[in-house]
């Protein structure tokens, strides 16, 4: 019991000079922090902020503006019922391609083949009754001259030869309007195209009190191309071509169109219309292209991506579109000047070119344009600029999309 006492009083002892350590210890530390406290702390600014500049590209380029239109027939009918009976056959498939005159439809003929019958029979009839109202009236002439008749009979043939004279033409006009209804009666393609599908089948009455709409049939080779220049892009063209819309549409201006799958603009056509006038409400200008369509794959109605080329090509710089900014005053770029110091530059934007904006004014070559870090930027402020070199454009690149002044504040 007496060794147990004195193993526990030597631990408690142990533990005594460990605590007292470990407050020494706690103690050095408070000291060498005030001591650290007690030195003067000193101000270091941050460096200046990192930002890529590069200089813009020179190249020649083809200016162009963009719009958005749809496709349009070049000829579009509606074939109509012109005569009234039953629909006795329809000689096309729906969808199907059709020749100028190519019947397309037969209404029920019988009864006006027996209508022209009955005419040319009239016709026959006036035909006599005229030839001898005339016999009659010279035979009677020749008596008067005689004195073997009367002035009464002369003038009484007379008037018989003129009345059978003017039966015989109206039989003969009764029996061309007998042909022209019997000819309705055969509903023919009025050029070559397509056929929608047919909107009346075998056996209905048509024509009975209107003229039934039997089917459509629209020209799509070559086919139209409809869309709207604004009066700034109007005045643009003006400028730049020096050409008039109506001398543009003489001279068969190239136009480019590409559609929704597309990239690019693979189809190539001609200016053929512009509208005389503005439209005031709109403010813009209806104009129109035409396509070659062998194959038939454009269709009326789709929406279409035009580009009009502004002239030949002409030296530009270019930037990427994500060294623009927008704001209130316009369209701007960030520059370094020699001191390291931002500045802001409003600039004139024109065509752009897959991904790259064509600057028009505002820029000389030389400048040092931020196109990296713009976040970073603030005009007066210095940056630490890190130069690189933007990769030129292929030679088989030259998309363009011209936008408003409203677009492109709200870009």
């Amino acid at each position: 019991m007496f060794n147990g006492v004195k193993r526990m009083a030597t631990k408690s002892l142990m533990l005594f000079f460990q605590f007292r350590h470990s407050n020494w210890n706690i103690l050095l530390l408070i000291t060498v922090l005030i001591a650290g406290c007690t030195e003067s702390n000193t101000y270091k600014p941050l460096p200046p902020p990192k930002v890529t500049v590069s200089q813009p590209i020179r190249r020649e380029i083809i200016d162009y503006l963009e719009f958005t239109g749809n496709t349009q027939a070049v000829n579009t009918v509606k074939l109509r019922a012109r005569v009234e009976g039953y629909l006795e056959k329809v000689l096309f498939n729906d969808g199907d391609r059709v020749k100028q005159g190519q019947p397309l439809f037969i209404i029920q003929q019988n009864t006006y083949e027996a209508k022209l019958q009955q005419a040319k029979a009239d016709l026959l009839t006036q035909k006599a009754r005229y030839q001898h109202a005339l016999t009659e009236y010279t035979r009677y002439s020749k008596l008067l001259m005689q004195k073997a008749a009367s002035q009464t009979d002369v003038d009484q043939w007379r008037y018989e030869r003129d009345a059978a004279q003017a039966a015989l033409l109206s039989a003969e006009a009764a029996v061309e309007l007998a042909k022209l209804d019997l000819g309705y009666t055969k509903v023919v393609a009025s050029f070559d195209g397509r056929i929608d599908r047919r909107l009346k089948d075998m056996g209905n009455l048509v024509g009975s009190g209107e003229a039934t709409i039997l089917a459509e049939v629209s020209e799509i080779d070559p086919i139209y191309v409809y869309f709207t220049i604004n009066e700034k892009q109007l005045l643009r063209v003006i400028n730049k071509s020096q050409l008039s819309l109506e001398q543009a549409s003489d001279k068969r201006w190239p136009v480019y169109v590409g559609f929704a799958n597309e990239k690019g603009f693979p189809y190539e056509g001609q200016l053929d219309f512009a509208s005389v006038g503005i439209t005031p409400t709109t403010g813009t200008l209806l104009v129109r292209g035409i396509l070659p369509n062998p194959k038939g794959t454009l269709i009326p109605g789709l929406f279409a991506r035009v580009r009009v080329p502004l002239g030949g090509k002409k030296p530009a710089l270019l930037i990427p579109r994500e060294a623009l900014g927008f704001d209130q005053q316009g369209p701007y770029v960030l520059l370094v000047n020699e001191k390291h110091l931002v500045e802001r530059r409003s600039v004139t934007l024109g065509t752009e070119m897959e991904g790259f904006r064509v600057i028009e004014k505002g820029l000389k070559g030389g400048e040092s344009v931020i196109i990296s870090g713009l976040l970073k930027a603030i005009p007066g402020y210095e940056v630490t600029p890190e130069k690189t070199e933007l990769e030129p454009l292929g030679e088989n690149e030259s998309g363009s999309s011209q936008k408003t002044d409203a677009e492109e504040v709200g870009s």
